[in-house]
C-alpha cells in the first residue's frame, strides 16, 4: 500500500482498526453547520511532501538564504508550481531571479491559507431576523380544515394522463408521518432540490422536472408488474432548502428522511445535488443503526473529496459519511467511476478505508454481469439495509446530457435499468436517491424521461421483492410469444 500512497507504516497503522474492523462512530449531537472534526492526519492528503532537490539544483540555491531554500524543501511549491518546471526555472536563473521567483511563491502562499485576523472563519448569519427558520417551520394541521389521516388522490380523472396534478409516478400524496401510517405506505418519494453543492447549477429543477415527464408510473414489462398497484406509493412533496446554504439545507433533510424511514416507508429522495447522500445516508444509520447500512454509490465521481474550504459540496458526501462513523469504508461500494480521478494516492486511500470500488475499466475487463454480482456480495457481507446513491452522470451523456458534470464512457440505459430493477428486487432497501438531474441542460427531455424509467425500474424490484419473486425474474408472457418452441422448451 505505501508504494502507492507514500504514506509511512505509522500512518497506515493508525488506521488499521478502520480496515478490520469498526469505524468509530462519532453521535452526532453536532450537525453539518457546525465545525466538522479536524481531518485525520491519514485524511489529510492535501499536506505537502518534503521535496528533494537533486544536487545540481541545490548547488545553485547556495547563495539563497535559508529561509528560502527550507520553504522549497517543505513541498508546498508543488501546489503552484510542477517540480520539473520549478527544477529548469531555478536551473537557468540567476541568484537574483532564483530569489525573486521564490519569493513570489512564498508571497502566493501566504495569501493562499487562511489567516486568523484577516480570513473570516465562519459565513455570518444575521440571527436578529423574525424568519430566522421559517424556511423549514412546518405548517400546524389545526391550520387547515379538519381531514382523516392517510394519503391524498389529486387526480381529476379516472383515466388518462396528466389531470389534476403532477406528481412523481402518478402517486397520491401524503403531507405527515400519520398520513404514511394510515396509508400503510411502502414507498415515499420526495423532492429535494439542493442547487448549492454543485458547481454547474440547476439540480433546483430536477424534482419538477421528473413529476412533469412520464415514465415512472405504469406497467414494468420484464416484470409485468405495475408498482403503482402492487405497492402503496405516494409523492412527499418537497423538503425545505435553504438555497443559500447546503449545511442549513442539510440537516433538514436528514430530519425529514428519517421521518419517513421511522414509518417504515422507503424514501426515495430526487435530488438535487449530490451533496443530498450525506443526510440521506445519515438519516438511514439514524433509523437503522450505524453500522446497520451498506451504500452502493453509482457515480463517474467518487465524492470522497476533503481538505475544501466548504465542508460539504457534492464531491465530498462520501467522505462525511465514512468519516462520521455512519457507514463502515468497507461497506461502501462504488460503481461506474471513470472520471479524471482518483488519483494514485486516492485509490490509495480508498483502499486503506476498506472501500470496494469497481470503476469502468474493471467493467471493460469482466463484464457487468460478474462486477455486479461481485458489488452485491460485498454490500451483502456485513449488513442487511442497503441504501442506493444513484448520480445520473454515471450513465453516458448520450442517455443523461442534463447533468452538471457528464463524462463520457458511462452506462447505457439498457445496463442500468436491469441493474436497478435487481438490486431492488434483492435487497432490503433502506432508501434510494437520485440525484443530479440538471433538466434546464438538456434540450431534450431525455435526461428527465431516462431517470424516472430509472425510478420505475426501481419501484418495480421493490414490488417484485414484496411479491416474492426471485431478483431476475421475467415474466414468460413478455419474455416470448409462446406459439412454437424456437427456443426450447414452450414458455
Amino acid at each position: 500500500m505505501t508504494a502507492i500512497t507514500g504514506w509511512s507504516m505509522a500512518g497506515i497503522a493508525a488506521i488499521g482498526a478502520a480496515v478490520a474492523g469498526d469505524l468509530p462512530y462519532h453521535a452526532p449531537d453536532r450537525n453539518a453547520g457546525t465545525p466538522a472534526m479536524q481531518t485525520p492526519l491519514e485524511d489529510d492528503m492535501g499536506r505537502p511532501k518534503p521535496l528533494e532537490l537533486p544536487k545540481d539544483v541545490e548547488a545553485k540555491l547556495g547563495g539563497i538564504e535559508k529561509a528560502k531554500v527550507d520553504f522549497l524543501k517543505s513541498g508546498v511549491t508543488g501546489r503552484y508550481v510542477e517540480k520539473d518546471a520549478l527544477f529548469d526555472r531555478i536551473r537557468k536563473g540567476d541568484a537574483q531571479e532564483i530569489s525573486a521567483y521564490i519569493a513570489a511563491m512564498q508571497a502566493l502562499h501566504a495569501q493562499v491559507e487562511y489567516k486568523a485576523g484577516r480570513d473570516a472563519a465562519s459565513i455570518p448569519l444575521d440571527t436578529r431576523s423574525p424568519w430566522f427558520n421559517a424556511w423549514k417551520a412546518k405548517r400546524s394541521g389545526a391550520l387547515d380544515p379538519r381531514r382523516a389521516a392517510g394519503p391524498i388522490e389529486l387526480t381529476r380523472y379516472v383515466g388518462g394522463w396528466g389531470g389534476g396534478f403532477a406528481t412523481f409516478a402518478g402517486a397520491p400524496v401524503a403531507m405527515t408521518p400519520e398520513d404514511l401510517k394510515a396509508g400503510k405506505v411502502d414507498v415515499a418519494i420526495v423532492g429535494a432540490p439542493l442547487d448549492m453543492g454543485s458547481g454547474w447549477r440547476n439540480a433546483i429543477d430536477g424534482p419538477r422536472a421528473m413529476r412533469m415527464t412520464g415514465g415512472a408510473a405504469g406497467n414494468d414489462m420484464y416484470s409485468m408488474i405495475n408498482p403503482n398497484a402492487a405497492l402503496k406509493i405516494v409523492d412527499y412533496g418537497d423538503i425545505a432548502i435553504d438555497q443559500n446554504s447546503t449545511e442549513r439545507s442539510v440537516d433538514h433533510v436528514r430530519e425529514m428522511v428519517g421521518e419517513i424511514a421511522k414509518t417504515g416507508a422507503i424514501p426515495i429522495v430526487i435530488g438535487g445535488d449530490h451533496s443530498l447522500e450525506y443526510p440521506n445516508v445519515a438519516a438511514a444509520a439514524d433509523v437503522h443503526g450505524k453500522g446497520n447500512v451498506s451504500v452502493i454509490h453509482f457515480d463517474s465521481h467518487y465524492d470522497i473529496g476533503r481538505g475544501r474550504v466548504h465542508l460539504l459540496d457534492h464531491g465530498q458526501p462520501v467522505y462525511r459519511v465514512i468519516s462520521e462513523g455512519h457507514v463502515r469504508g468497507s461497506d461502501y461500494i462504488q460503481v461506474g467511476l471513470r472520471a479524471r480521478g482518483p488519483d494514485l494516492e486516492t485509490f490509495g486511500w480508498m483502499r486503506n478505508k476498506g472501500m470496494r470500488y469497481h470503476t469502468m475499466v474493471e467493467v471493460e475487463k469482466w463484464g457487468w454481469d460478474k462486477v455486479m454480482a461481485r458489488a452485491l456480495k460485498e454490500a451483502r457481507e456485513n449488513t442487511k439495509k442497503l441504501w442506493i446513491s444513484f448520480d445520473v452522470d454515471v450513465l453516458d451523456p448520450a442517455f443523461m446530457p442534463g447533468t452538471g458534470t457528464p463524462v463520457p464512457g458511462g452506462l447505457t440505459m439498457r445496463e442500468a435499468q436491469p441493474i436497478m430493477r435487481n438490486l431492488c428486487a434483492q435487497n432490503d432497501i433502506a432508501g434510494i436517491d437520485i440525484v443530479e438531474v440538471a433538466p434546464y441542460l438538456d434540450t431534450s427531455y431525455k435526461t428527465a424521461l431516462n431517470s424516472n424509467f430509472l425510478l420505475n425500474a426501481c419501484l418495480a424490484g421493490i414490488a417484485m421483492r414484496k411479491k416474492g419473486l426471485k431478483p431476475g425474474y421475467l415474466n414468460p408472457v413478455s419474455v416470448d410469444h409462446g406459439l412454437d418452441t424456437y427456443y426450447g422448451k414452450k414458455n
